[in-house]
């Protein structure tokens, strides 16, 4: 079993667990499900193009950073021009919480990506009520049926959908409804990164998606180079997060690729 099988396995039970204790209607009785959201489609055409994230850990890294807080790192990010902010909230595999996103909501402007592993439709409503903007649909545990279902049900509820793929098999998962298109530079199931990868496949894109490369952008030079090629965003984590200081990472980063 690779490393995503056994998120899956255990984000299955997780929300199991969940329902048991909350129902959608609680959640929608939520502070923030009525919000109006940000538009990242408006952000990262105006903004940097980066989606700057908070992560404290991962399951081929370990630790990253456990120690700066949530809003210490984002608001950061804003100031500095982030398009948007990604926050994993999967607790067993990357240390986050639906607390990283309610702790920050109400001091930030820009659009929220929660990051996590979509697999029911539960955690549409989940995401709505602690108050994100896009959601992730990620093509390796998904079906195209379920991609476009779950699309579907995200925009009704007026959250924008960044599907990630991979691989050229997952191609057949875009439909004309999701937003954005991301391709992750790094393999989900053995943690191996190829930036040429992703140019690949972007060229197979349907002309008029959005694009954002996704994981693996260690440097300035990696990050001139998908530019270059055309990608619309970047999501950008680790290379941020490693630093004991993430926001005035960020900002010197911003510094230096808008020279």
């Amino acid at each position: 079993m690779n490393i995503l099988d056994k998120i899956i396995a255990r984000k299955k039970q997780e929300i199991a667990e969940t329902k048991s204790k909350i129902s959608v209607s609680q959640l929608k009785d939520s502070e923030f499900f009525g919000r109006s959201t940000f538009s990242l489609k408006e952000t990262i055409k105006t903004k940097s193009g980066i989606i700057a994230e908070f992560k404290r850990q991962s399951p081929s890294k370990g630790i990253i950073n456990d120690k700066v807080l949530p809003l210490e790192a984002v608001s950061q990010y804003e100031k500095f021009g982030a398009s948007a902010v990604s926050i994993l909230t999967d607790k067993d595999f990357f240390g986050g919480s639906f607390d990283d996103i309610l702790n920050i909501r109400k001091h930030i402007n820009i659009p929220v990506l929660r990051k996590d592993f979509m697999i029911d439709e539960y955690q549409f409503y989940e995401a709505k009520s602690i108050g994100a903007d896009v959601i992730l649909l990620i093509a390796a545990c998904l079906s195209p049926t379920q991609v476009s279902e779950f699309t579907e049900l995200a925009h009704s509820l007026n959250l924008e959908v960044l599907l990630e793929i991979h691989s050229e098999g997952e191609l057949k998962h875009i439909n004309n409804d999701v937003d954005f298109v991301g391709i992750n530079n790094r393999n989900l199931k053995d943690f191996k990164v190829d930036l040429q990868h992703s140019v690949d496949l972007k060229n197979q894109l349907p002309k008029d998606i959005l694009s954002v490369a996704e994981s693996g952008i260690y440097n300035v030079e990696d990050f001139k180079f998908l530019k270059g090629k055309g990608f619309d965003g970047f999501l950008m984590g680790e290379y941020f997060m490693k630093n004991e200081n993430p926001g005035k990472k960020f900002s010197e980063f911003i510094s230096n690729v808008t020279m």
